[in-house]
Formats: structure tokens, C-alpha cells, sequence
């Protein structure tokens, strides 16, 4: 190729480059245009081609018509050869890997007749156009110039309306996919009287009002409708309105918090009796058959979700207890315990509180059953949460130490009944406003959401939590928020230390009485010596020994809460149709050879104190060649409720 190749229309402005501004229709189709570079090498006339063109100034159209020249004069490329550089993936000139087959048909059409690339063979020829993720921001009159464009794609864009007196009336196909569309008003103006297919999913379409827009009035031949992933909430309008749509066909829903429902596919397909497919899924005759008749009293039936949450095996938890010392007779007595939490959305319809309840729940102390343990845990992490109800702590001291003070015979049935543990009050919300700034953040729920957690259970090497807990929400809009974000899964370590409670001596008047009892008696078996009586014989009593006790009352710490593990669940799928999310959370590994042979080297100690007569079991040694630790890991599974016939909604839902 010479260097000195040069277009003829270089001086010239390349057809309707003139921008009437950034961000519309028309200026991204000329900026795709210009990419193709039609006017220049290879494509287009120039001096590499000019000797097959005939004059132009007094020549018809159908004599514009480049010649076959069976020899190019020296300088020039043959048709075939300039075709090679657009078509080889090699060259330099070769389409871009996001083209398409009409821009290489374009490319191919600018080398074999290049005169015919001007604006008016655009605008009678496309009958489609795809202007995707091009920062699009305005439908502008200029589409109008098209004149056979049946399909327009303006999807992944910024528009926020879409003026619907610019679209084509020839126009069978509209997608706005990915949009910042609120409402279907502004399509409504003046709709296209022949679309066959309107996709507005992914968009922020909300409000009761939208099922307005959906009617015979506005799209009479409309055959498919692609609603998903908007905000649509009243299902029973929604259903209302697509019954007038004769012809349709197709129907997307799914995505929005409408479809959440357990009766959403039952209705929809029972009021659309013409539908043929619903959320990409085909309607059978069998789902007619089950749901038919539910349509008559749909208005009965309560717009609520509900999800049942899941909570399964906890698997690989470092038992910390074989790291800490033995409690000595002044204690500390060690109880660990451990849980699962998760983050739900809240029901704003439900209680203000709730979130308080939940929070005093996961800092209160484990049952008392709990504390006193043989072997005593350790802390193991380093960022623990410490001095979590200080000052709730102080108040039950003061109280217990006043309620001593003043009562000797209380404090003597104390010391005389079981052993016992005092349990610290429930704080209040003043209390645990405090609490939250001493709590580790990630056992805090994110805005919008309430925490939950299992109950609390002591280690194990499998700790079955068997938690399960159905959730009842009507306010859809953010529960879709919710799904989109997900659910995060923490697994706390609780850590509670227990003292015994030292009590004061007090003088009881019981004892009191006994000593001057005993003083008179031995004042009298005296005189009866000196006046020669004879003592009675005394009468031996045969006391029973009393065994050893363990501490009466123990005083409790606050719990130190640790985060062993915390994953996100996502909860997308749900939304996106499916009716269950089932995961394995996998924190990783946790454990260690050495805890792992001081928990073997206890139970192997627990194993030599069983009865004689039964048959220990052998407890193989752990060599680190063959050590394969458990990761740790919870079984997490949500499930959406769906209804699977019209009795089945109609019972559990009807209001």
C-alpha cells in the first residue's frame, strides 16, 4: 500500500456529523458511524480506487455504479484485496471484537459501492437499531428520519423518560432494559400503535399507578411484556390491567416485590387465561388446572412473603476450654457457648422494638445449667469484646450487697439450699443504647434489618443448632433491597466467667440462743458433780457425713462475645424465581494440631474413667503427616413459601 493514499472526502463534512448535542440517539449512531470509518482507507472512493468510477457531473444514479475493470491502473487495490483488509481478523483495518454482522456488512457495502453511504441510505435503510451502554440520555426527534425502523434497542442507558411523540410509528420492538424509567406515563402519550414487544425491566418503575399504563388503551397489539426487576407491588391492579391485553403472550414479572407473594404465579396465570409463558417458564395445563378459580378472590388474599430461615450443623469449632487452666476453689468457673446470627429485614408494619429485644438477647448470659463445667475454655481471638454490661454489672453488685447487709436469714437459706447462679437482669433501652458502643460492629445488623440468632449450645464436634423461623413480611419494597444485598452469617463464641459470691459473716440470734443454752447446761451437769449424782449415760447419735459442695451462689461476668467466622449468604436467587437458597458457610480453618491433641488427650482422660465393666473405646493418636482438619462451617438455608393450588392460598391467606 502507498503512503500517498488520500480520500476525495477529506474536504468535505462527513454526512450529518453536526451534533445537535452528547447524550441522544441520534448523535450516538453517527458516533458509531464515524467508527466505522466508511469514508476512508480501505472503505470509501479515493486514490486507491478512483479509476472505477466514472465522472460524476453529468452522470445518472444508475450510472454511478463502479465499473469491473478486468486491470486496475498502477497504485489502485482490487475490490477483492481491499475486502481482504476489512475481513481478515489480522489486519490492521479489521471490525473491533463488540461489532456486529450489519457494521462488517456496512464496511463491505463502503468498498463495493461507497457513493450509496450517505444519510439517505441510512435513514431508509436500518430497520434496526442497537444503541446499548452508549450514555444515552435523550430520545431525540432525529430517530423520526428513519423511516422502515421497526426494532429499537436503547438498553444499559441513562434515560430517565422517554418522549414517546420521537419513536417511529413503525416500531415493533422497544427495549429499555437498565434505565433510570420511574414510570410508563411518559410512553403512554403517544405510543407506538403496532409494538408487538416492550422490555422495561431493570428499571425503578414504582408505585400503584403503573398498572394503569398496561391497558388495551395504550398497546392494543402488544404480544410480549418484560416487566422484571422493577418495584411493582400490588399484584392484584397489575393482573387487572394485563387482562385487557387481548394478544399477550409473554409475561415477565419476576424481580419485582410483587412476585414474592406465595400466590404471585397461581393468580397471574388463573387471570391470564391466553398466557403461554410466565417468567421464561412455559404455563402447563396442570398449573390451570390447580390454580383455576383463584382469580375470583384475589382481592382477598393478603399481600405478604414469607420466608422459613434454616440453621443446620455447626462443623469445625476450636474447642477453646482444653486451653485454659484449671478453676481453682476461688474460681473462675468457665462456660462457653456458641450461636448462630443472621440479619433479616425489617417489617416496618411490625413492632418498633423488636430490635432491642433482639439485641438484649444476644448479650444476655447463657442458663445457669451452662457455667459449671469440668474443664475450663480459653479465649482465643484477640479482638474480644470486653466490659459489655459494666455498668449493669455494678448495679446487681450494689443490689446483692444491700440485700446481704439487711437480711441474715435470707442469707442463711441461701447458703443452705442448692447451689445457684445469679442471672443478670434484662437490660433496658437506655442500657443497651450504651451497650452498642462496647459491641464488636459486626454483631450489629445493618440499617433496615434485625438481628437473630440460634440458641446457644456448648461445644461439640458437631454442634447441631436446629434453629428454624419463619418470617412474615408485607413491606415488599425493601425486602427487595434486602435479597439484593443478602444475609451475613456470624458464628459467636460467647465466653462467661462465674465467681463465687463471698458473703459477709453475720451473728444469727438462732446461734446466739444455742451458745447460752449450752453454757446452762454445762453449769448444771456441774453442781450435779459436786453434789455426787450419778451423770446419765450418754446416748451416741451416728451423724452422716456430709459430702463435699460445690460453690452456693456464683456471681456472673458479662458475656465476652468473639466472632470465630462471618460470611454473606446471597439471597438474589430468590428473587430471581428459585424458592430456596441452601449454602454451606466455609470460614476456613480454625483449628490446630495442638488444640486438637489436648482435646484427645481429655477425652482420653474422660474414656479411663468409665465403669470397669464396660469396654473403653480406643482413641487413635493424631500424627501431622495424616492431620486434615474440619473447616469451620454452618448449614444455612432459606426457602420462599409458594402456594401450590388456589385451596392452598385461599387457606392460608385469605383475610
Amino acid at each position: 500500500m502507498e503512503a500517498s493514499y488520500k480520500s476525495e472526502s477529506e474536504s468535505e463534512a462527513w454526512p450529518g456529523t453536526q451534533r445537535p448535542g452528547t447524550g441522544t440517539v441520534s448523535a450516538a449512531v453517527r458516533e458509531h458511524l464515524r467508527k466505522l470509518c466508511l469514508r476512508e482507507f480501505p472503505c470509501g472512493a479515493g486514490s486507491w480506487n478512483k479509476s472505477r468510477f466514472l465522472p460524476q457531473t453529468w452522470r445518472t444514479w444508475r450510472e454511478l455504479v463502479p465499473k469491473e475493470e478486468d486491470v486496475v491502473s498502477p497504485g489502485e487495490e482490487t475490490v477483492e484485496a481491499l475486502l481482504g483488509l476489512v475481513r481478515s481478523p489480522h489486519s490492521p483495518w479489521a471490525l473491533l471484537n463488540d461489532s456486529n454482522a450489519e457494521d462488517s456488512f456496512l464496511r463491505e457495502l463502503a468498498i463495493r459501492n461507497p457513493l450509496m453511504i450517505t444519510d439517505t441510505f441510512f435513514y431508509s435503510y436500518f430497520r434496526s437499531l442497537r444503541v446499548v451502554d452508549k450514555e444515552v440520555t435523550l430520545v431525540d426527534k432525529d430517530l423520526l428520519k428513519f423511516l422502515k425502523l421497526e426494532e429499537l434497542v436503547l438498553s444499559a442507558n441513562r434515560i430517565k423518560e422517554v418522549d414517546a411523540t420521537n419513536l417511529p410509528p413503525t416500531l415493533k420492538v422497544l427495549e429499555l432494559y437498565g434505565n433510570e424509567i420511574s414510570s410508563m406515563e411518559c410512553l403512554c402519550a403517544h405510543p407506538p400503535a403496532g409494538l408487538q414487544h416492550l422490555g422495561l425491566g431493570h428499571n425503578k418503575l414504582l408505585g400503584p399507578l403503573e398498572s394503569l399504563y398496561v391497558t388495551a388503551d395504550h398497546w392494543p397489539n402488544l404480544v410480549s411484556l418484560d416487566l422484571g426487576f422493577n418495584d411493582l407491588t400490588d399484584l392484584q391492579s397489575m393482573v387487572a390491567s394485563l387482562r385487557t391485553l387481548r394478544h399477550l403472550r409473554l409475561l415477565v414479572l419476576q424481580g419485582n416485590p410483587l412476585a414474592l407473594v406465595p400466590y404471585y404465579r397461581g393468580l397471574t396465570i388463573d387471570s391470564l387465561a391466553q398466557l403461554c409463558v410466565l417468567d421464561d417458564i412455559t404455563v402447563s395445563p396442570n398449573e390451570k388446572h390447580l390454580f383455576r378459580g383463584l382469580s375470583l378472590n384475589g382481592d382477598l388474599l393478603a399481600q405478604e412473603a414469607q420466608f422459613v430461615v434454616t440453621i443446620g450443623n455447626i462443623r469445625g469449632v476450636l474447642d477453646t476450654s482444653v486451653l485454659d487452666p484449671e478453676p481453682g476453689p476461688e474460681g473462675p468457673f468457665v462456660a462457653y457457648s456458641y450461636y448462630v446470627t443472621y440479619d433479616f429485614v425489617r417489617d416496618e408494619e411490625g413492632e418498633a422494638d423488636e430490635d432491642t429485644g433482639e439485641l438484649a438477647e444476644i448479650i444476655k448470659p447463657s442458663p445457669s445449667s451452662e457455667l459449671l463445667v469440668e474443664e475450663s475454655p480459653e479465649e482465643v481471638g484477640e479482638d474480644v469484646i470486653k466490659d459489655i454490661v459494666g455498668g449493669v454489672t455494678e448495679e446487681v453488685e450494689g443490689s446483692l450487697e444491700s440485700e446481704v447487709e439487711e437480711s441474715g436469714e435470707s442469707e442463711l437459706s441461701v447458703i443452705s439450699g442448692p447451689s445457684t447462679v445469679l442471672q443478670t437482669p434484662r437490660a433496658s433501652a437506655e442500657e443497651l443504647a450504651k451497650l452498642r458502643l462496647h459491641i464488636d460492629p459486626r454483631l450489629c445488623p445493618s440499617p433496615g434489618t434485625v438481628l437473630f440468632n440460634t440458641t446457644h449450645k456448648p461445644w461439640a464436634e458437631v454442634i447441631p443448632c436446629g434453629y428454624e423461623m419463619q418470617h412474615s413480611l408485607r413491606d415488599l419494597v425493601p425486602l427487595k433491597a434486602f435479597l439484593l444485598a443478602g444475609t451475613t452469617v456470624t458464628i459467636v463464641e460467647e465466653k462467661i466467667l462465674s465467681w463465687p459470691v463471698v458473703l459477709p459473716a453475720v451473728d444469727s440470734p438462732l446461734s446466739a440462743k444455742r451458745g447460752k443454752a449450752e453454757k446452762d447446761k454445762k453449769g448444771k451437769e456441774k453442781d450435779r458433780k459436786g453434789q455426787g449424782e450419778k451423770e446419765p449415760a450418754k446416748q451416741e447419735w451416728k451423724v452422716p457425713k456430709k459430702k463435699k459442695e460445690l460453690p452456693k451462689e456464683l456471681r456472673q461476668d458479662p458475656p465476652i462475645l468473639q466472632v470465630l467466622g462471618r460470611s454473606l449468604v446471597i439471597l438474589e436467587p430468590l428473587l430471581a424465581g428459585e424458592p430456596l437458597v441452601s449454602t454451606v458457610c466455609n470460614f476456613g480453618m480454625v483449628r490446630t494440631l495442638t488444640s486438637d491433641r489436648l482435646t484427645l488427650a481429655r477425652d482420653s482422660k474422660k474414656i479411663k474413667k468409665v465403669a470397669k465393666k464396660e469396654k473403653p473405646k480406643a482413641v487413635n493418636p493424631i500424627y501431622e503427616s495424616d492431620y486434615r482438619p474440619e473447616p469451620l462451617t454452618v448449614e444455612v438455608q432459606i426457602q420462599l413459601n409458594q402456594c401450590r393450588s388456589a385451596e392452598e392460598a385461599l387457606r392460608m391467606f385469605a383475610v
